[in-house]
């Protein structure tokens, strides 16, 4: 049984603010999985604002409350009162960072038989906290037992 490990660069689209589902994007781009009898997804966001998620796959309107109860819990400075001393790059960076921390930039994710390995509902979300669209990279490592 041959053990592999690889790693590749992938840029998600340019996606507005709010919570998006990006399974399918991230297995397009990774045919390498169904290479995979049993292994490990890792995928690692390299930014600060912005973060990746497991969770609810069917009802867009989850992706939509997830979004709003963040912007509830870590609120912008849309007045300018300084609530942040971070502040240079406008009011919704700081908002950002601190969600960012709360979710997290990585996921794991089990391959098993050359698919992932996801609950029925489960899908893997990518979470925009800047006004702004942006291009994001993520670097994905696959390791685990050939098929």
């Amino acid at each position: 049984m041959a053990t592999t490990y690889s790693q590749h660069h992938l840029t998600l689209p340019s996606l507005p603010r709010g919570s998006h589902l990006v399974t399918d994007h991230i297995t397009s781009s990774l045919p390498q999985i169904s290479g995979i009898k049993c292994g490990l997804l890792h995928l690692f966001l390299q930014h600060t604002s912005c973060a990746l998620s497991m969770n609810e796959n069917w009802d867009e309107e989850v992706r939509a409350d997830m979004s709003d109860a963040l912007d509830g819990l870590v609120k912008e400075d849309k007045a300018g009162k300084g609530i942040y001393r971070h502040d240079a790059e406008g009011s919704d960076d700081m908002p950002a960072h601190i969600k960012s921390s709360l979710i997290g930039a990585s996921v794991s994710i089990p391959i098993s038989n050359g698919k992932l390995a996801t609950g029925t509902w489960q899908g893997i979300w990518f979470l925009e906290f800047r006004n702004m669209k942006q291009r994001r990279k993520v670097l994905a490592t696959i390791q685990g037992e050939k098929m």
